[in-house]
């Protein structure tokens, strides 16, 4: 392995931590299902949720026979099931847009208070690929600039928000359901792509350039001892 590739994370790991193609696929996959369904049945909430669940269950069983974690697995078919219990409570399609609004608003303050108390997340997940454990907080460098390519998953975590709320919103049921849809997708797996690829230009960006890269946190030297004090020759009183 070169010494450049040596000090980055490879994009495609950072990516399968967080789900990846596959984890962007498994969320958008049964809202896509429920969408269709509503429109073919005539705008019908209780087929277009049971067409979700079934597909969010094989998408589930798929990934269990993968060996895929199965707290990941459950957690999807979990949020599934919450957005169809909502959607079939208030009886309005749209609201299926509820709680991923919710679940990415959530993941925005996570990600700030992470930087807020010197625990940028992004630091801690590359930290852990990386098998440094918590040495990179010892780098004031590398949490400094971990910090600030935090903000860049805090902002797409808002733009999710800030663009799903509107849809949701929206007088118009059909441009709810499907502008909400269409934009889920759009902000799934594309604007994960390209929060990985700023947030890595920042990092480099933010790294002066003596240091040696992500797999080499630069621990500060050890504070010395203050001298002791000189005796002035003061006889005691």
């Amino acid at each position: 392995m070169s010494s450049k590739a040596s000090d980055t994370v490879r994009q495609d790991t950072l990516v399968s931590l967080l789900g990846g193609r596959r984890g962007a696929f498994d969320a958008t996959a049964p809202l896509l299902v429920f969408v269709l369904t509503w429109l073919a049945t005539g705008n019908s909430i209780a087929w277009g949720v049971a067409a979700s669940l079934v597909s969010a269950t094989v998408i589930a069983a798929v990934r269990l026979r993968q060996k895929t974690k199965p707290r990941a697995v459950i957690l999807g078919l979990l949020s599934v099931c919450a957005a169809g219990l909502v959607v079939l409570y208030t009886g309005r399609a749209a609201d299926i847009l509820l709680p991923r609004i919710f679940s990415n608003a959530a993941s925005a303050l996570v990600w700030a208070g992470s930087i807020a108390f010197r625990w940028p997340l992004l630091g801690v997940i590359v930290g852990a690929l990386l098998g440094q454990r918590a040495r990179w907080r010892l780098d004031p460098a590398l949490v400094r600039a971990y910090s600030a390519a935090s903000w860049i998953w805090v902002a797409m975590y808002g733009l999710r928000v800030a663009v799903l709320t509107p849809f949701w919103l929206a007088d118009q049921e059909h441009l709810a359901v499907l502008g909400g849809g269409a934009a889920q997708v759009l902000l799934s797996w594309p604007l994960l792509v390209l929060c990985l690829a700023v947030s890595g230009s920042v990092i480099r960006l933010s790294l002066p350039a003596a240091h040696p890269g992500l797999r080499h946190p630069i621990a500060p030297p050890p504070a010395k001892p203050a001298p002791d004090a000189p005796d002035r020759g003061i006889p005691p009183a």
